[in-house]
């Protein structure tokens, strides 16, 4: 495992201790349980915890008094990338990590006891399904930012994230580098699901290796056409719309 880098502690503050335990953790039981390959050992840190806090450059600071803070779902979040170092990175998130395979909700779930997030005052939680299931749906709708990290291509990514998404909601993936392509050829489905403006950009973190990013938002006439989902329904209800 990868000595910690001096850029950790300007990414993370006052909790890189808690991102040192969160490598450990996933040099230890991540790697034994097959969550990562045994080639990511060394590059932990670059490739993986640094890298996905690149989400948080797409990511607005809290609205003045917005007491609950930014709502963010993962979707897939396997080991917990790019959930648990986004939540140590920007502690004034709420994070909910979506992840439909057991044994790797019992991972995340042992990650957040032995890390101590909670007790560190972190919102960060876990939840077992798959990001197309109405139960999800009904359970983590509404949310301000859905992110995921190499899920599923962008055509088929952007019709689980957008019923998640509340109107005006960032739609933010992890991608590689060809994320440009990607993004050239499934743009227009993309705009079908419902998700405006697709961008494809390049953010530097200190530290990690170049990360490429999509980032969209969720179409107000979208939402209008009826293409939100149980929650922005009950929501129109209350409004009396």
């Amino acid at each position: 495992m990868a000595n910690t880098p001096p850029e950790a502690a300007e990414v993370f503050g006052e909790r890189t201790d808690l991102a040192e335990k969160y490598v450990r953790f996933l040099a230890t039981a991540g790697l034994e349980r097959g969550l990562l390959g045994p080639r990511e050992a060394d590059r932990l840190w670059t490739r993986h915890v640094l890298n996905c806090t690149a989400v948080a450059s797409a990511i607005d600071p809290p609205r003045e008094g917005n007491a609950r803070g930014i709502r963010v779902v993962d979707i897939g979040s396997g080991a917990g990338l790019p959930g648990i170092p986004l939540v140590l990175a920007r502690p004034d998130l709420t994070v909910t990590m979506v992840e439909p395979l057991l044994r790797r909700t019992i991972f995340l779930e042992e990650a957040i006891d032995s890390l101590g997030l909670r007790e560190r005052g972190l919102e960060i939680s876990v939840v077992r399904g798959r990001a197309e299931e109405k139960s999800i749906r009904e359970d983590v709708g509404g949310a301000d930012v859905v992110t995921a990290r190499a899920v599923a291509p962008l055509a088929k990514l952007g019709q689980w994230c957008t019923p998640l998404l509340r109107p005006g909601g960032a739609f933010v993936a992890l991608k590689g580098e060809s994320a440009a392509d990607e993004l050239k050829r499934d743009g227009q489905a993309m705009e079908r699901a419902g998700l405006s403006g697709a961008a494809s950009t390049t953010v530097t973190v200190p530290g990690a290796e170049p990360t490429y990013l999509v980032t969209a938002t969720r179409s107000e006439a979208h939402s209008r056409r009826g293409g939100h989902g149980q929650r922005d329904k009950l929501d129109r209800t209350k409004q009396g719309k």
